[in-house]
């Protein structure tokens, strides 16, 4: 494969995956939705990032961890899904908080909440999922044109060709965190705020068991 054909390829590939729905989007979505457009973005350029080093991890051919140290995979695994686990505890969390705020006395606190680091999630959160780092395994040797580059021009071009992914997921997680910013003023109603925190709590929960569950 020639390397205009590589990248065109890839392209097409990249974009059908930025389009599918999984745990980035989620994660995204439940930022923008409950803490604003920026911060959603934020989160989103976290991911990115985490996509771009699985990225050149793949290039460079130790994107398949699960075929040179199965241990090492299965760590891996377990320590994204208790991550994920994590953060989808102390959304539900957040959602049984503003639950019982809406049913006690307006007995308000004017403390302000410590905002987590949403750009820090978003990378550890991709970084921790093994199934992204399998998926960039098994997708980056097929467009890597061999026969054109040598070892260090195969990274480079594996590069970027993983920054084409992140420029789709940056332009795809603005649309999203943008749509949510539209909505805000509905968003930021504490009962929508926290059947938003509880569903995207929930789904996480749910993400990181059928990590576990899946070997």
């Amino acid at each position: 494969m020639d390397p205009i054909t590589a990248i065109l390829s890839f392209s097409v590939a990249a974009l059908l995956v930025t389009l599918t729905p999984g745990l980035d989007t989620a994660l995204v979505l439940r930022t923008a939705m409950v803490e604003g457009p920026r911060r959603g973005m934020i989160a989103g350029a976290g991911i990115t990032l985490g996509v771009f080093i699985w990225g050149i991890a793949a290039a460079a051919g130790a994107g398949s961890l699960a075929a040179i140290s199965p241990l090492a995979y299965q760590a891996l695994r377990i320590a994204g899904a208790l991550y994920v686990l994590w953060l989808g505890g102390q959304m539900l969390w957040s959602a049984a908080q503003i639950w019982r705020q809406q049913s006690a006395p307006p007995k308000v606190s004017a403390e302000a909440v410590r905002q987590p680091n949403w750009f820090l999630r978003g990378l550890t959160t991709n970084l921790l999922n093994p199934k992204a780092g399998l998926f960039y395994a098994g997708l980056m040797p097929q467009f890597l044109p061999r026969d054109h580059f040598g070892p260090a021009g195969l990274i480079a071009f594996g590069a970027g060709l993983a920054l084409i992914h992140c420029v789709f997921g940056l332009i795809f997680f603005g649309l999203i965190a943008t749509a949510a910013g539209r909505a805000s003023a509905f968003l930021a109603r504490p009962g929508v705020r926290a059947s938003i925190e509880g569903a995207t709590g929930l789904v996480l929960c749910l993400a990181a068991a059928a990590l576990l569950l899946t070997h």
